[in-house]
């Protein structure tokens, strides 16, 4: 039986990976034209939105998504969500139909073909360069007043096993208390059981994420980024505990 637990996970893994790519090639033309202008990027989202969804259903993903508050159309805001799983981008493709850009590391532009585009549509961070993190700001400032919306992780990268939420980086509510946009907290419940970055691992399955009432940012200043942090990490990970 084991013997056959190992087989599937190779192959679920690889299967994962063919699914990441085939929406690619055959949406290749349409994505290459969505990314020559920034002002284009709503058109690519879109098409970022189908394959996602494509990679969940494929994957055996049943998504139950749960939002307290919708976003407006057109409005800014920064979402975040605790990290578990290479699923997590593409559940929060999902969730959102307002038009976000990741902030992500720069390591995953080295991915083939997923990294082409990546690297063109995202803002890169190498968190190991104070210039790197700074140039993030001046990135997501343009990107804001293009009318996108942000997506951050902040864990600022996936712990180690035994932990259900690591700390938060401050770069996030920064950025959100600078622009005066709303933080959209978001738990994702089952993403480490379905498809973690151990690779002997995860099924097919339920995958929810949980929508919490947005944390506005009217009025905040750069000294109260500790306590955003703070208030935004406890909502997450009380509801870790609670399901």
């Amino acid at each position: 039986m084991t013997v056959f637990k190992y087989i599937f996970w190779v192959f679920y893994r690889i299967w994962f990976y063919v699914l990441v790519a085939v929406p690619i090639i055959i949406l290749l033309p349409l994505l290459l034209v969505s990314i020559l202008k920034e002002s284009w990027y709503p058109y690519f989202y879109r098409l970022a939105r189908l394959w996602a969804r494509f990679i969940l259903i494929g994957m055996g993903f049943n998504t139950h998504i749960s939002l307290a508050e919708k976003p407006k159309r057109k409005a800014s805001y920064m979402f975040i969500a605790n990290h578990t799983s290479m699923a997590d981008i593409m559940l929060m493709l999902v969730v959102s139909k307002n038009p976000f850009v990741f902030v992500g590391k720069k390591e995953l532009a080295k991915i083939p073909l997923f990294g082409f585009f990546y690297k063109r549509t995202c803002i890169l961070v190498d968190r190991s360069s104070e210039k790197s993190r700074k140039a993030v700001f001046l990135r997501a400032q343009r990107r804001l007043k293009q009318g996108l919306s942000i997506c951050i992780f902040p864990e600022g990268g996936v712990p180690a096993e035994d932990v259900i939420l690591d700390d938060f980086k401050d770069g996030a509510f920064r950025l959100a208390i600078n622009h005066q946009i709303p933080i959209v907290p978001l738990v994702f419940l089952d993403n480490k059981k379905r498809f973690p970055f151990t690779f002997f691992s995860g099924s097919p399955g339920k995958m929810r994420a949980i929508g919490f009432p947005f944390i506005p940012t009217d009025g905040l200043h750069v000294a109260d980024t500790k306590d955003l942090n703070k208030e935004t990490r406890s909502l997450i990970l009380n509801a870790l505990q609670s399901y």
